[in-house]
């Protein structure tokens, strides 16, 4: 990737662990109920925490997640786990296999409404990571064709909810790494047709991961 394409990229905000999806009212979706999704979303909490800050760092934390991202991901679980889901369709999480089958869309966008609502704690960074952690964020590597982190996540990692951008501050260090990883070999590829973070996990080594992942965690 030159030099012309990496600026392009940056100056799009091309960067981050999702891309965007149909979820809410601004393109004829349907609208969540927050108060309907709290209890529907009660089986949710088993993995995920009641409040969608999950206690285990290979759950992801949901609160605080920018619904059209968070919808898109559910949406794109349901189909992956499907049973006549074909090799890269959707998003296959094999945990959650069976759990969104009886989901309608009004169901799915009340679960998001209600986690959306939540704040999501945040966690710690190793010292020994921050450094290498923020350079990656905040500066990418460009010397390999990777934009920072920021153009789609913003600086403080707040993501981009109307553009589908998830939000990572405060998310798990063992759930973003896994995520990047898969993406990285292919395991992941619910990224679009663009194939945005596919390319950009190509360019970050097992250091790499680490230590970004560990960034992310503690930001805010």
């Amino acid at each position: 990737m030159n030099k012309l394409l990496v600026s392009l990229l940056l100056s799009l905000g091309v960067s981050g662990l999702g891309v965007a999806g149909s979820a809410n009212a601004a393109d004829g979706a349907i609208v969540g109920d927050a108060a309907a999704g709290q209890a529907k979303a009660a089986v949710c909490g088993a993995c995920h925490g009641p409040d969608g800050n999950s206690p285990a760092p290979n759950f992801p934390k949901l609160a605080g997640q920018g619904q059209r991202y968070l919808l898109k991901q559910l949406k794109d679980i349901k189909v992956g786990t499907a049973p006549t889901a074909k090799p890269g369709e959707g998003r296959k999480v094999l945990e959650m296999t069976g759990l969104l089958d009886n989901l309608s869309d009004q169901d799915l966008a009340d679960i998001v409404a209600y986690f959306s609502s939540q704040h999501m704690g945040i966690g710690a960074a190793d010292p020994n990571l921050v450094k290498r952690g923020e350079a990656l964020f905040r500066g990418g590597k460009l010397e390999d064709g990777m934009p920072a982190c920021t153009g789609c996540h913003s600086p403080s990692g707040v993501g981009n909810a109307p553009a589908g951008f998830p939000r990572l501050s405060g998310q798990h260090a063992t759930y973003v790494a896994k995520q990047l990883t898969d993406f990285r070999e292919g395991n992941r590829v619910n990224d679009g047709d663009s194939m945005i973070m596919r390319s950009i996990a190509a360019k970050l080594s097992n250091k790499d991961i680490e230590a970004v992942s560990s960034y992310i965690q503690g930001l805010h």
